[in-house]
């Protein structure tokens, strides 16, 4: 039982879904939320693995959780992008409500920052294009997430990413209308979310911003012992100039993390700024990077320079355009 829980907000270690007959096993904790938990699913029958979002039916009751509860149901069920966790079921039983997920075995980018301090920027490059893949795609179905951070990006067994947890997510507003909703997490709200002008792709963004910022320094760019402070820095866009940042790198996020919302890049820019076309981004990244720095030959990482020997090898390409020998 998780630490603080009380007994009937953990399910049993069998977890039957009456209605597809499928069974259960209940495995470690993966991490706690505002109104549930997530743990490891094994579905007995295949040996497939999950993560479910446990809800206690008694959490429903509270005002605005069953909305949400169904808002990401319903949001995430239609959802099918490669960078984009995906509802696989959902299902009810007679003290909880489970939503399985798509199980992705390295945790996530908040876990990896803690594991190794800060990331190289080779390795940002090669996260970030995946989630802007990703969110272009959230986007483009006209859905705002409104939470992006570390801990929301997950990573799977192959070193990718994928962006999760859609519970504070919401359909773009209409022309004329805003969702003014004071939500999300408080270090990654943009200005003009603090002045209850709305969410939308803006404040995505600036989200986004916060999460690049973070990975490549190691800590958030706001920060404060007091909330209206910290909300001061934000309206600013007073953040430290870390040193270990490029100039690219401190070009990007000055344009991400700019006040005005009409002066943030779209995420197609930030993909055409110089921190991309002007950096090296690795084809994969090893697992061993989720602990430690990945090795790097120049700037080709090793792993990529064998990928690409062993290609030209069988390919024919290291001998076929090579002029011909004179003795």
């Amino acid at each position: 039982m998780a630490q603080g829980c009380k007994r009937d907000e953990v399910p049993g270690c069998y977890i039957e879904d009456v209605g597809s007959g499928m069974l259960y096993r209940r495995e470690r904790l993966l991490g706690e939320g505002a109104f549930g938990r997530c743990f490891q699913l094994m579905e007995l029958a295949t040996g497939r693995v999950y993560a479910a979002k446990v809800i206690p039916r008694a959490r429903l009751t509270v005002v605005g959780i069953a909305e949400r509860v169904e808002r990401e149901r319903e949001l995430q069920s239609r959802l099918r992008h490669r960078h984009i966790v995906r509802l696989h079921r959902y299902f009810t039983d007679h003290s909880h409500v489970y939503l399985l997920l798509e199980y992705c075995s390295r945790r996530t980018l908040a876990d990896i920052l803690r594991a190794r301090g800060r990331l190289t920027e080779p390795e940002v490059r090669y996260y970030l294009q995946q989630i802007i893949s990703g969110l272009r795609y959230l986007h483009g179905q006209g859905i705002i997430h409104r939470d992006l951070k570390l801990s929301n990006f997950l990573v799977t067994e192959e070193m990718e990413v994928k962006i999760g947890d859609l519970g504070l997510a919401r359909r773009e507003a209409a022309a004329g209308r805003r969702w003014g909703a004071l939500c999300g997490t408080p270090s990654h709200l943009a200005p003009e979310v603090l002045d209850r002008k709305g969410h939308g792709v803006a404040s995505d963004i600036w989200a986004l911003g916060c999460a690049v910022y973070t990975v490549l320094t190691g800590s958030p760019p706001f920060e404060a012992a007091q909330r209206q402070e910290l909300y001061q820095r934000i309206r600013a866009a007073h953040y430290p100039l870390s040193p270990h940042l490029s100039a690219h790198a401190r070009a990007l996020i000055a344009r991400l993390l700019a006040p005005d919302p009409t002066a943030r890049p779209s995420l197609q820019d930030v993909l055409d700024h110089g921190f991309f076309t002007q950096g090296f981004t690795p084809y994969t990244l090893p697992p061993r990077a989720c602990r430690s720095v990945p090795i790097f030959m120049g700037q080709v990482p090793l792993c990529r320079l064998l990928h690409g020997a062993a290609t030209a090898l069988r390919r024919g390409w290291l001998c076929q355009d090579l002029p011909p020998c004179h003795t």
